[in-house]
């Protein structure tokens, strides 16, 4: 039964901590909310909007509540009509700047806005085939997301040819290339009069700058903004978000930057860090309140981003209380279950074993849908797919295709099946080794992520499999099985434990978090070769712990797919002060 929210002016704040009134209550100027993960930072926000409008200080139509992805958006407009603010804009970035484009433009410029592209790779296609280089489609995904960094990152095409220094490049292209690809790929959207979703950034905020009677109309229309997950702000988003504003300055701006995990598409940590230096008389709110984790879980967060730059030190909430708990560890009434690592032999090892401490859960009582378990990369899902269907456990992917769904996984199933008809007599590595070498698998990574990079480790993946395959058995009857697993991909019913990568995991919670795969080479991830990037791995992390609500469990692997040299676990492990299980079994296993 759906309780009514007590829109009124007390109401409002009755719900809130100590810290999430302060915000609330402070609706003009500038206000900088650093809020933690587990804080109810959404909470936060919707009553800060909610109050500003009941008591009058906002109008509903001037108030821009920005976010970055349409999920979170439909979340704060629910929310919002829930508690009497419903006539508030809350709209992503690019949904913001393509609602005004479409406005602006037949008056400005005349005609039709330009249509958008729906996607980068095919254009790019052609424009390969004009300048004679052959490039598969996996490199063309990667110079399609390297077109979109540069932009975001407020670079023009001289400003990246000049200096990009050591960043890796798409596939085997030299940066000759990539800049010429880029050239012409302008050149013949432009003569086809179409833009991207970058440009439609770009656009609105170069009508801005031109033509004062577009920024009058704009400011007019909106005076008070709302930014969420303001750690994940780009340079081009940020320089629309001030062309927005103007001279004003009722900017409430909320974010962690501890959850900053999109360097990579060109987030910016900075521009929530350094935003009370920006405004000087700016309110600044810390939520560190955690209402999700026990305080054992919150003790393993907090451990792990000890003294890094922007880190808040979470408490965790007493059990049923608003109160906070423990002396800054957030260690107390509501400790909770102690998180544990557990290390295994292998990756199929580690699979087996979770499976079964999932399978251990339900029985006991957990419910499906309050269990997770996350990884660093899609490819990590195929063994646990394979270990939870031989349990009968049902499960979802999130944020990816199930494995045998990939495309270069269907292409290189197929072939192997081909072959598999007229080779016999060879070992069975060979014969599947020779196949996934004709369509690209190597037994050295790629050194850059990226969709070349994804292929590689889904074939690496299916050549792990041979691992598994029992002694004696021959191609064919390898082959007849990867068929079979691939048929028998069903999808789960409702009640499913979700397979999720962590960047794909954040904003969401669960009882019971798996996070798997911490060795060094995954977290942090190979290419990760320099302290920023380290650094994020670590924030990543991060989000991973802290999605766990009452149980949380750790692990890593020794030995991988092909791998020659065993791997270590990685150094954040370390760090954690947590005692190491090992599986039962798990040496040789």
């Amino acid at each position: 039964m759906n309780h009514r929210a007590d829109t009124t002016p007390d109401g409002l704040l009755a719900g809130l901590d100590d810290q999430q009134r302060v915000a609330a209550e402070a609706l003009i100027g500038p206000v900088c909310m650093l809020a933690g993960a587990g804080t109810g930072k959404t909470r936060a926000i919707t009553h800060r909007i909610a109050y500003g409008v009941v008591t009058g200080a906002y109008a509903p139509n001037r108030v821009m509540a920005l976010t970055f992805t349409s999920r979170s958006a439909a979340e704060l407009r629910g929310r919002l009509r829930q508690l009497g603010a419903g006539g508030v804009a809350a709209r992503t970035f690019h949904a913001a700047a393509l609602s005004q484009l479409n406005y602006f433009w037949p008056h400005v410029v005349g005609g039709q806005a330009p249509r958008i592209l729906d996607g980068k790779a095919r254009l790019l296609g052609h424009v390969a085939e004009t300048l004679h280089l052959k490039i598969d489609t996996a490199t063309l995904r990667d110079l399609a997301a390297e077109i979109e960094w540069r932009k975001t990152s407020g670079l023009s095409l001289e400003q990246y040819g000049a200096g990009i220094g050591g960043r890796a490049l798409p596939g085997r292209l030299d940066l000759d290339q990539v800049v010429a690809m880029q050239q012409r790929y302008e050149r013949l959207k432009d003569e086809r009069k179409q833009i991207d979703f970058e440009d439609v950034l770009l656009a609105m905020a170069g009508m801005i700058e031109a033509e004062p009677s577009v920024a009058l109309q704009v400011r007019e229309q909106y005076r008070f903004f709302v930014v969420d997950e303001f750690q994940d702000v780009s340079p081009l988003q940020h320089s629309l978000l001030l062309l927005w504003l103007g001279e004003r300055r009722d900017l409430c701006v909320v974010g962690d930057a501890s959850q900053t995990i999109y360097s990579f598409a060109g987030a910016r940590s900075e521009y929530l860090l350094e935003f009370p230096g920006r405004y000087e008389d700016a309110t600044v709110v810390r939520l560190e309140q955690n209402y999700r984790s026990t305080g054992a879980i919150v003790a393993t967060a907090n451990q792990l981003m000890r003294g890094r730059p922007g880190a808040l030190t979470l408490q965790a909430a007493a059990a049923g209380t608003g109160t906070s708990t423990g002396a800054g560890t957030g260690v107390g009434a509501n400790a909770g279950t102690v998180p544990v690592i557990r290390d295994f032999a292998s990756d199929i090892a580690e699979a087996r074993g979770i499976a079964q401490a999932v399978a251990d859960l339900i029985a006991g009582g957990t419910r499906a849908e309050d269990i997770a378990i996350l990884f660093r990369i899609n490819v990590q899902a195929a063994v646990l797919e394979a270990a939870l269907g031989d349990l009968g456990v049902s499960f979802q992917i999130r944020g990816s295709k199930r494995f045998f769904d990939l495309p270069e996984v269907k292409q290189a199933v197929m072939s192997l099946r081909a072959a598999s008809v007229s080779i016999v007599g060879e070992p069975l590595f060979k014969s599947v080794s020779d196949v996934l070498r004709s369509l690209g698998w190597s037994q050295t990574s790629p050194d850059a992520p990226g969709a070349v990079r994804n292929r590689w480790e889904s074939l690496n993946a299916l050549m792990g499999l041979v691992d598994q395959a029992a002694p004696g058995t021959t191609f064919r009857q390898f082959t007849d099985e990867l068929m079979e697993r691939q048929a028998g991909q069903h999808e789960p019913t409702v009640s499913a434990v979700t397979l999720s990568t962590m960047h794909s995991a954040k904003g969401l919670e669960w009882e019971a978090v798996f996070v798997i795969g911490l060795s060094e080479g995954l977290v942090p991830i190979t290419y990760a070769a320099g302290p920023l990037q380290v650094d994020e791995e670590r924030r990543l992390l991060y989000v991973g712990i802290t999605r766990a609500r009452t149980r949380l469990a750790l692990s890593w692997a020794a030995s991988g797919p092909q791998q020659r040299a065993p791997r270590e676990r990685s150094r954040f492990l370390e760090e954690l002060g947590i005692r190491t299980t090992r599986a039962h079994g798990a040496r040789g296993a």
